[in-house]
């Protein structure tokens, strides 16, 4: 048993249970102790398959750019607690789970869309969409009461994904359902939704086969009359000079509905929760809106919406003195490399001027975030316009977080505020 004077032993620390992310945050003194006593360190996880914990910047970097010793397949992620590897989201082959050559050949056939000067053509409509969501908050100028995340956060970054990709604005709310339940499996709250007449609970594989069976329907109209949106330009892509096969295209709109939408969501809910928190920062980027870009770099790394990923060593190998086996999975704490003390000077501070930024908030190497471009952009226009029009913002009351140790995030931040009208 230990005492407050004795720290608790490095393998009992919880780094993974989503129920521990959902109480307390994420948990940033644990990881702290890794990086500065075990930098890799194995974990048992009872009735399931263990994983070495890499918790410093620099080591994360050196893996993920070696994708051939050190591979994607066939654990994407550290999962729930006793998930054995076979059982770990097996469903879908996409992006995230591939590796060399099929990952670089998959990801060219959507590249086009997300390179600077594509997203930068957006810019305009994303602004058109934050500016009406603001003007619905303002109301008249006066204090009033909301939920960010309702009121602005999820209906900004659903209603861009969506109109890239094509999705009838019918048919959003289905989007915002999928993204939930898949974002937020291991949270009872995203699985049930009694008025739609779902069961109280909705696995993933049921959610895959809802949103596989609607974006199949939608590809095979685009392959008829193709549009000027994402679902055409996949429907319609080649590999090895034959049509992508079914699985890997349902699979790719799979990735682009939860991927494009959840992460950058929970960016912006937990950027300006970091604003509230630090007022002093929020009356800076204020008084100097071109800091707005330095700004959305330091959000990324406060939040750092994806918490981990997973690395299978293809060889054995010595890191730090532990022995890795072949087959041996490694998580890579994004969100711990980014407050290393190694990269960051006062990693534990939020400085909206934050110069040098080296986060890796969007990952690195082969699977650095195809939708970043479109993130920052998104992130940018909602804070820019924040700066300029918030005039006073609290807290209205406790905020909640995701009951998930994979993607992180506020699911609702109630806020009092008072918005000046356009």
């Amino acid at each position: 048993m230990s005492t407050n004077a004795d720290p608790i032993p490095l393998d009992e620390l919880d780094v993974i249970g989503p129920e521990t992310y959902m109480r307390n945050g994420y948990p940033h003194a644990a990881w702290k102790r890794l990086r500065e006593e075990s930098p890799i360190h194995w974990f048992d996880v009872p009735g399931g398959v263990g994983f070495w914990a890499v918790t410093r910047r620099e080591d994360i970097v050196w893996l993920s750019k070696q994708p051939t010793r050190f591979i994607n397949a066939p654990r994407l992620a550290v999962f729930e607690e006793g998930a054995p590897v076979e059982g770990e989201r097996t469903f879908v082959r996409q992006l995230l789970n591939m590796d060399p050559p099929d990952h670089t050949e998959y990801r060219a056939t959507a590249n086009a869309w997300f390179t600077p000067r594509s997203i930068e053509r957006r810019s305009g409509e994303v602004r058109k969409i934050a500016r009406e969501l603001l003007d619905e908050m303002a109301g008249d100028g006066e204090v009033r009461e909301g939920d960010f995340v309702r009121d602005l956060a999820v209906p900004l970054t659903l209603g861009v994904l969506a109109d890239m990709l094509g999705v009838p604005r019918a048919d959003w709310p289905k989007m915002f359902e999928w993204t939930n339940r898949v974002a937020g499996s291991s949270d009872p709250e995203f699985q049930a939704d009694a008025e739609a007449g779902v069961s109280p609970f909705v696995s993933i594989e049921e959610t895959r086969n809802e949103l596989f069976a609607y974006f199949a329907e939608l590809a095979a109209e685009r392959r008829k009359d193709p549009r000027d949106d994402i679902i055409s330009v996949l429907a319609n892509s080649t590999i090895g000079g034959a049509p992508m096969p079914p699985l890997e295209l349902l699979s790719f709109y799979f990735l682009l509905v939860i991927a494009g939408n959840e992460t950058t969501r929970n960016a912006a809910s937990g950027g300006l929760l970091a604003l509230i928190e630090n007022p002093g920062e929020f009356a800076k980027l204020k008084a100097n809106p071109g800091l707005v870009n330095t700004a959305v770099e330091e959000i990324v790394r406060w939040t750092t919406p994806v918490i981990q990923f997973c690395r299978t060593a293809t060889e054995d190998l010595e890191m730090h003195g532990k022995q890795i086996r072949k087959g041996d999975a490694f998580c890579l704490f994004y969100a711990s490399a980014n407050r290393d003390a190694a990269a960051f000077e006062n990693p534990d501070e939020f400085h909206v001027d934050r110069r040098p930024n080296p986060h890796i908030g969007f990952g690195i190497g082969e699977h650095f975030c195809l939708g970043a471009n479109l993130a920052r952009l998104e992130l940018r226009v909602i804070f820019s316009e924040l700066a300029e029009r918030l005039d006073e913002i609290e807290l209205a009351g406790p905020y909640d977080r995701m009951r998930s140790s994979f993607l992180g995030g506020v699911k609702r931040m109630p806020i009092r505020y008072r918005l000046r009208p356009s």
